[in-house]
């Protein structure tokens, strides 16, 4: 076979070219792309996108776009907003679309939650962090500079709300027009009406068939006193009406009232930990002008910092190097410690220093328990991952805390059950350090008979956090619990059922409100130990889903309490200790000692499962040793040899249940306690 190299040569030349055509094709729109790139490198209008946190691709801008130019943008074209609602009636909708009218995101995606950055947002479908972005909306035929904050509506997130409206001079409150007016509503209404805000009542879901706004719109009146040629209507999920929503918030929002002329002032009213870049401030502008390379100072801390880097968020971080009075953005200063950002604290020029603006209120934790790591050589990890997210979370309060059982920890108090359990899944997820929580508590208060006893203890009045630390019932004088003033919306159906949840739940039902739409409104003083857990989801439950509640503190009463201590095969379980009402100590010790155990795991040994107030043995369960058939090899013979068998399990059944140890999973400590 002769083979004419020419021809083969000329056939594999072919080849390349045809190849190189195809590659060159493929990589002509990448090699484009790297050359506008370079290009503006060169001309300095290049910037490397910055990551706050973990969000879909399709969400991110294209950071080709121009810096907004925020100096054409005087105080009176400004207007800081938020939303505000009770919990899945549309906000975070409503700031997708907002976004999609403004231009701010493209319309060409199926944008869904998209300030809604955590992974825990995403996957519950509900807000945890108000977020903010800035809009430009032209009316009028001028620009406006829109500054909006995406609010919670979960009652254990009122810290949020209640920070985020100190940055506005509006709100728009969002009401469901197939529920109504709910309890949340209601109270995100009077945060916004203590601090004289300007409110735009607004019904979303217009669109569903079972939707009521003729109806809603009454409730809106009745209750907000509002003017209801001025309730707009429209549909956040197909956008219809929004661009109303966007007109008036130009024309009836007022303008931040401050000059740039004047000294800096800047009201820092959230804060984040960024990787590599510290702590990230958002902050927003009373006064003056803040500029990239300014020396700031913070003044309650009396710490001074050089501003690294500043911008606004549209909707993730764009560098501006400067922001003038009246605006809203974000700063990072070289701060590293987790503590150096307190939320609340007035920034101002070093070289001019300011008055303090007014603060937020402080908020109360409600809800307490121990968190430890699931492996000792964790603690440090654990311990940095707490302190970057209480950076992230103020209202989060922390004491040292340690267990025989669980090894050194901490002592968290939060406002809330679904508060406390985003936070340990935010642990989890954000920084992959799985924890063992002890069973959540309120705060109790005792009071010290005997002056040996108060010299010992350093304070006659003591505030107990862990139920462990509770004194001897023989030198206290009075005990004192938390109370709510709760807020309970529900049919007028459902009255019967509410009574007896009330009555159920040691409450005091003060007033009764019947509103025009068939719905009552309750108010009642509850005990707080009695809602923290499950009373929510019972309140659904009767009210067929149409029932909502919302509290707020009402201070410490005197009641009778003891002490449930659990113990497991003689060994006290101090992580489980629990304090409640003396009239429900003995069904409660009952529960949990059921709980206990249809929830702990068979073991090789048995084990007695007893509750005790004091030495008292109130409850009492036991759970059988798992026993392997040591007589199914036998076939016959004596009968000796089936009783010798059997008794030599039962002596290493005692041996074991000596020392044996008893594992008790996390979701034991919660469960335990729901009715």
């Amino acid at each position: 076979m002769i083979v004419n190299i020419e021809e083969v040569t000329g056939t594999i030349f072919e080849i390349l070219v045809e190849n190189m055509q195809l590659v060159m094709q493929r990589t002509k729109g990448r090699l484009l792309f790297l050359a506008q790139n370079v290009l503006r490198v060169r001309t300095g209008s290049f910037r490397l996108p910055v990551k706050r946190a973990s969000t879909d691709s399709k969400h991110r801008l294209d950071r080709s776009r121009p810096a907004i130019d925020l100096s054409l943008f005087a105080p009176d074209k400004i207007r800081n907003f938020c939303i505000i609602a009770h919990v899945d009636h549309g906000k975070s909708t409503l700031a997708d679309r907002l976004l999609e009218m403004t231009g701010t995101i493209s319309h060409d995606v199926k944008n869904e939650q998209v300030l809604d950055r955590l992974q825990v947002e995403r996957e519950r479908g509900i807000t945890v962090k108000a977020q903010s972005a800035t809009l430009i909306h032209q009316r009028h035929g001028e620009s406006y500079l829109l500054n909006l904050i995406d609010t919670p509506g979960h009652v254990d997130f009122s810290f949020e709300v209640s920070r985020s409206l100190r940055a506005c001079q509006g709100v728009i409150l969002l009401i469901d027009a197939n529920q109504g007016v709910q309890a949340q509503t209601v109270a995100n209404f009077f945060l916004a009406f203590e601090l004289d805000l300007i409110v735009i009542p607004v019904l979303n879901k217009v669109d569903l068939k079972l939707a009521k706004p003729d109806e809603v719109a009454k409730q809106a009146v009745q209750l907000f006193d509002a003017n209801p040629d001025e309730i707009l209507q429209i549909s956040a999920k197909f956008g219809t009406g929004v661009m109303d929503v966007l007109d008036a918030v130009v024309d009836r929002i007022p303008p931040p009232v401050c000059s740039s002329s004047d000294a800096c002032r800047a009201l820092l009213f959230d804060s984040w930990y960024a990787n590599y870049r510290g702590v990230g401030c958002s902050v927003a502008m009373t006064a003056g002008t803040l500029r990239k390379g300014d020396k700031i100072t913070l003044v309650h801390s009396q710490r001074s910092y050089e501003v690294t880097e500043l911008g606004v968020m549209h909707p993730d971080e764009m560098a501006t190097d400067v922001l003038y009075a009246g605006q809203v953005g974000y700063m990072y200063a070289n701060m590293r410690n987790t503590k150096e950002a307190t939320v609340g604290d007035t920034i101002c020029h070093e070289s001019q220093p300011v008055e303090a603006l007014p603060g937020f209120r402080a908020a109360k934790p409600m809800v307490f328990a121990g968190i430890f790591p699931a492996d000792q050589s964790q603690c440090s990890s654990l311990k940095t991952a707490i302190e970057k997210l209480l950076l992230n979370d103020s209202s989060v309060s922390i004491e040292i805390d340690s267990s025989a059982a669980l090894g050194q920890g901490w002592r968290l108090g939060f406002l809330g059950m679904l508060h406390m359990d985003v936070f340990c899944e935010r642990l989890e997820q954000e920084y992959l350090t799985p924890v063992i929580m002890t069973t959540p508590n309120v705060p109790y208060r005792v009071r010290i008979r005997g002056e040996k006893h108060i010299k010992l203890y350093g304070a006659e009045e003591l505030t107990i956090l862990n139920p462990c630390n509770m004194p001897d019932p023989s030198i206290i004088s009075e005990y004192s619990e938390p109370f709510v003033n709760g807020t309970i919306m529900a049919p007028d159906s459902c009255a019967g059922n509410i009574m007896s949840i009330i009555r159920d739940r040691r409450g005091e039902c003060r007033e009764q409100t019947t509103l025009e739409n068939g719905f009552s409104v309750y108010k009642v003083v509850f005990p707080l130990s009695e809602i923290i857990v499950d009373f929510y989801d019972e309140l659904k439950s009767i009210t067929s889903g149409y029932g909502s509640f919302d509290y707020e503190d009402a201070g410490y009463r005197s009641s009778s309490l003891v002490r449930l201590d659990i113990y497991l095969n003689g060994q006290p379980v101090e992580e489980m200790t629990h304090i409640t009402h003396m009239s429900q100590a003995r069904p409660l010790a009952r529960q949990i000692a059921l709980k206990l155990k249809e929830n702990l795991d068979p073991h090789l040994f048995q084990i007695a499962i007893q509750v005790k107030v004091g030495t008292k043995v109130v409850a009492r369960e036991d759970m059988k040793a798992l026993r392997k058939d040591v007589t199914a090899k036998l076939y016959g013979g004596d009968l000796t040899r089936r009783t010798k068998l059997l008794k030599r399990q039962a002596e290493g059944k005692k041996v074991m249940r000596k020392i044996g140890k008893i594992n008790v999973p996390k979701e034991v400590f919660v469960s335990i306690l729901k009715r």
